[in-house]
């Protein structure tokens, strides 16, 4: 049995993770996104969450039954075989570098809110970028029981400016009632808007999954993953419900629409004063904490399917202190490439360009993640109850009608990111390959 050392992160260590993960840098941009769908962003928020929650439930149940490192490629290995655990895992693995370009440069948007001049001079806010990443994977190559409790730090301060902005909606709404809300027109609801706009909330979302990708250094992982995993999604679902529709929804569209720091807009708007510099810095410290948690996935991944033997064996190896510096820094190294390639762009664009890609990408991981499921209880290798079938079943389906919304460029590159993991896996497999002996 693994000594209490050896398995650093417990139940508020996990749950934090995963709320750490979904609340970053996401949700205090999302506003500026979804100001011109109104009230369909609230339904869309409704369905998204609905849709996230049965892919919560499928993952606590398959981290029952295989609490195993990697989570995604772990399922669908099991089920499908190497090759499409191998491609799952690839899709899952560059959705997390690519997100993690996206979710730093969140971070760095709001800090310009201070330093103005990371938005105005020319490649700098890429340099402050790429120099966050690092910082953050250092970190985790340090260990993943400093990052654990880095982790929780950062989930509950990231958590203070969300219930300010809610206590902020209260008050608007004692003050000056439903006048303050954008109508409800019917007539504006529409199944292409609602769609386009769950798309953009699954951005929000990702992340559910992460107590499952380190799960060999979970604490009692059969018990701790699945309640880590429902709990952080549930809990996550809830105030992105409340705070972002009140944000939307009590907010001219003018206003949100383009911003660089809705959040911060949305409090000054309404009589925040000072405080609009406040949470510009706590949505700071919220990307900051999502950063952490992923470059923990982004590290853990690679060295899972390393070990299982899809993935080259040299990012198999761990440093001296049990952590996989090698995978950490090859996930790193293709992130600041990223950013480096794209510093020309703006910090919006560049945001909004690498979450599209990274959610499209992450979408075939849930999509077969929730057919493992359905294959793992056929083959006998899980319990077949009916509610696990139905809200596999309903996940699968959500995930494709998201993928679909996400629109052809984006599933186009989803398309091609999956394709050039085939060279990899070819390689890998014949290195695999035992050599036969030479005869004499």
């Amino acid at each position: 049995m693994a000594s209490p050392n050896a398995r650093p992160l417990g139940l508020w260590m996990c749950t934090a993770l995963v709320v750490g993960n979904m609340i970053g840098s996401g949700v205090f941009m999302l506003p500026a996104s979804l100001a011109p769908y109104g009230w369909n962003a609230v339904i869309a928020w409704l369905l998204t969450i609905g849709g996230a929650l049965c892919l919560a439930f499928v993952y606590a149940r398959l981290a029952q039954a295989l609490p195993r490192a990697g989570g995604p490629l772990a399922y669908t290995q099991e089920a499908f075989g190497p090759t499409a655990g191998f491609m799952v895992a690839w899709a899952y693995w560059i959705s997390m570098w690519v997100g993690n370009a996206a979710i730093a440069t969140g971070c760095v948007s709001y800090l310009s809110v201070f330093v103005p001049a990371i938005a105005q001079v020319p490649g700098l806010h890429a340099i402050v970028t790429v120099a966050l990443v690092w910082g953050l994977t250092a970190v985790n190559c340090w260990g993943s029981g400093s990052a654990g409790r880095l982790q929780i730090v950062a989930t509950v301060l990231k958590l203070l400016p969300l219930v300010a902005v809610a206590g902020l909606a209260v008050v608007v709404l004692a003050r000056k009632g439903a006048a303050a809300v954008t109508p409800f027109e019917p007539a504006q609801l529409s199944a292409g808007a609602i769609t386009a706009a769950a798309t953009l909330t699954l951005w929000a979302l990702l992340g559910l999954e992460s107590a499952t990708v380190p799960a060999d250094k979970v604490h009692d992982p059969t018990r701790t993953i699945p309640r880590a995993t429902l709990y952080g999604t549930a809990f996550t679902g809830l105030i992105y419900l409340v705070v972002c529709s009140a944000v939307v929804l009590l907010s001219p569209v003018g206003l949100l629409k383009g911003s660089n720091a809705p959040f911060a807009d949305f409090v000054g708007y309404h009589g925040g004063g000072d405080l609009r510099l406040v949470l510009a810095a706590f949505a700071a410290i919220s990307a900051f904490g999502a950063l952490n948690g992923w470059v923990l996935l982004q590290g853990e991944m690679p060295y899972a399917m390393a070990r299982d033997g899809v993935f080259p064996a040299w990012l198999g190896k761990v440093g001296k202190r049990g952590t996989p510096v090698r995978a950490h820094v090859l996930s790193s190294a293709l992130l600041t490439g990223l950013v480096l390639m794209n510093y020309a762009k703006s910090m919006a664009d560049l945001f909004t360009f690498i979450a599209l890609l990274a959610t499209s990408a992450n979408l075939f991981a849930y999509l077969f993640s929730a057919l493992a499921a359905l294959r793992l209880q056929q083959k006998g290798r899980m319990a077949a109850t009916a509610p696990l079938t139905v809200l596999a079943i309903l996940a699968a389906l959500y995930s494709i009608w998201t993928l679909y919304g996400a629109g052809a460029q984006a599933s186009l590159w989803g398309v091609v990111l999956l394709l050039a993991g085939l060279p990899v896996r070819v390689l890998t497999a014949r290195a695999a390959r035992p050599v036969p002996e030479a005869l004499t």
